[in-house]
């Protein structure tokens, strides 16, 4: 809401801000200056990333004049029988004094679109298997020239384009309309991908995970916080799995994830190789339990879709070189169901904070994604727990998804939520975001079954390593309740102990703890507090 009204009205017009005198139904609806008004509204919101604001009752010069009653409820009527041709809603009116009358601020914004599918993939891979290769040109249908170039499209960062190697989560989209893939000429202009976002009935988003040993820990983060709907493995046709493919492939089996196995850099291999890769991957998700199914074709992808499941794992022959596959991935994410609750847009707004932004003009921006309820503009949400285990009430200023912004956000929706009523420097990974419904609470300490996967002598009371629950990744302490000490292979009860802070965890939620070589998995099981 503006405060200062002339003080705001005098640099006059500008970007996604317009002034109106009056608007008159008679005249202003009729199909000539009805045309050039929607024309100028849709100039407004693209300058003001799917927002404008007009000024009802001001002059072109700047000066707020107002207007009566009725002829401010008349223009106001107007506005919303435009904005809702360009499939946009008046989000807000606020009243301001004139010199002679009543100044309305009328807020207007896209509308989400409540019928838009949502599917989110988390990809992972060893470094160098083609990864963020094959999202770059998937999403854009480009063709890699074989050095990597439509990788440049999610490594943006300087040191990441130089080495070549992903070092944190990115973010990829593309989409379908009408059952039609949409695909991103530039996936780093903005405009083109709100104009996707707008436009899509179904809508792809991919989280990039990092494929380097030492980044594991940014890797689970994408695995574990992200609420998946489906695991992306790349494994290149030219040297098959390694010891992180089964490292990836364990945390999103842990996550009870379905897993899609993308053979990459077929290009690159004979085909007797692809053969004998196809053979070790086939053994090793026998191995735990999954079922491989080569897939061949769209008309077999569009089948498979249908059936996937924790247990059916197709394995699809792609190069990003010649474009091998890609139609087939196509297919595949056009049919595959998405998995959550349509019971979780009911429940009380939850989301878990992975990255923290301070954006001039914006303020605090927080991301992560939605794992419950609604979420919308003006709402009063609860941020922590802090470390002193209270919750601070704060208010939500703007909403973005893939830099489009909505009035609305829901489960499964990766978004930046713009606060009010916390510095950045106050938040941290791993807190939350929720509604007061919600009613969450700080822990410190809680039990969870877990089972041991590596290690390589005995676990015993005072155990520490970092566990990983959703964004949470935090160094606990473990004391083990079944026996005095536990050993790989062993599974059981332990009590958990957050070592430096609270936070806010539930029952049922998968965990992964790690220190070193070793490794456990496993889900809280009773909060103690």
């Amino acid at each position: 809401m503006i405060e200062d009204l002339r003080s705001f009205t005098s640099p006059g017009e500008r970007r996604n801000i317009e002034f109106k005198k009056a608007l008159s139904a008679g005249y202003h609806l009729k199909m000539d200056r009805r045309k050039g008004l929607i024309s100028q509204m849709k100039y407004r919101m693209e300058r003001g990333k799917g927002r404008a604001v007009y000024l009802l009752g001001v002059e072109d010069s700047g000066e707020p004049v107002g207007l009566p009653a009725d002829k401010l409820d008349e223009s106001v009527k107007v506005l919303r029988t435009l904005s809702s041709e360009i499939g946009a809603v008046v989000e807000e009116v606020n009243l301001h004094e004139g010199t002679e009358g009543m100044v309305a601020e009328v807020v207007i914004s896209r509308k989400a679109k409540t019928a838009r599918e949502h599917l989110l993939v988390g990809v992972a891979g060893h470094v160098d298997h083609g990864k963020s290769t094959l999202l770059g040109t998937l999403t854009t249908g480009t063709p890699d020239d074989g050095s990597g170039k439509t990788r440049i499209f999610l490594d943006v960062q300087k040191h990441e384009i130089e080495r070549g190697l992903s070092a944190d989560l990115s973010f990829a989209i593309y989409g379908f309309r009408d059952g039609r893939v949409m695909r991103l000429k530039n996936p780093l202009d903005r405009k083109e991908k709100s104009r996707l976002m707008d436009e899509a009935d179904r809508v792809i988003s991919f989280v990039d995970t990092v494929g380097h040993e030492p980044w594991l820990r940014t890797t689970i983060r994408g695995i574990v916080g992200q609420k998946l709907d489906y695991g992306l493995l790349t494994v290149a046709a030219d040297e098959g799995p390694t010891h992180i493919t089964r490292e990836h492939l364990g945390i999103m089996i842990a996550m009870e994830l379905p897993v899609i196995v993308a053979l990459t850099k077929c290009d690159m291999a004979t085909a007797e190789n692809q053969r004998n890769v196809r053979k070790k991957i086939s053994e090793l998700l026998k191995l735990v339990g999954r079922i491989p199914f080569h897939v061949k074709s769209r008309d077999a992808a569009a089948g498979i879709a249908g059936k996937m499941n924790q247990h059916i794992v197709p394995i699809i022959e792609t190069s990003s070189v010649t474009g091998e596959g890609l139609e087939i991935l196509d297919e595949l994410f056009l049919n595959l169901r998405v998995r959550r609750d349509v019971k979780d847009d009911e429940k009380p707004f939850l989301m878990y904070i992975d990255k923290i932004y301070s954006i001039r003009g914006v303020g605090t921006v927080v991301s992560g994604t939605i794992q419950q309820g609604l979420v919308k503009k003006g709402d009063t949400l609860l941020l922590g727990p802090l470390k002193t285990g209270k919750f601070r009430e704060v208010t939500v200023k703007s909403i973005e998804m893939h830099h489009y912004r909505i009035g609305c956000a829901e489960p499964g929706h990766i978004v930046g939520i713009s606060i009010s009523g916390a510095s950045p420097d106050e938040i941290e990974r791993g807190m939350i975001l929720s509604h007061p419904d919600y009613e969450p609470e700080a822990v410190r300490e809680f039990e969870a079954e877990v089972a041991i996967l590596v290690h390589p002598t005995t676990i015993k009371a005072g155990y520490e390593s970092v566990t990983h629950i959703e964004t949470i990744a935090e160094t606990t302490v473990l004391e083990p309740l079944d026996s005095d000490f536990m050993s790989a292979g062993d599974r059981g009860r332990v009590r958990m102990r957050f070592k430096y802070r609270p936070h806010h965890v539930r029952e049922g939620q998968k965990i992964i703890f790690r220190e070193g070589r070793s490794k456990g998995i496993g889900s809280v099981t009773r909060i103690i507090r």
